[in-house]
């Protein structure tokens, strides 16, 4: 596991208000973060018992409502 590199931001009395982090350190926070939205949405459509159909005919009913 990477070791984060973070900086704070404090006020003038010290408190931590917020925290720095390089674009690489944020980048792979965000992949992170993306990835176990992707994981629970997943969990979630498996939980509902709904009708599986394929990708692309998901994508072109879609577009078919976005049209109306």
């Amino acid at each position: 596991m990477h070791t984060l590199k973070e900086r704070f931001v404090v006020d003038h009395s010290g408190k931590r208000l917020g925290v720095y982090l390089g674009m690489t350190d944020y980048k792979r926070l965000l992949a992170q973060a993306e990835m176990a939205e992707s994981i629970a949405a997943y969990d979630t459509a498996k939980k509902s018992g709904d009708a599986v159909i394929p990708f692309a005919q998901a994508v072109a009913e879609l577009r078919k409502n976005k049209r109306k």
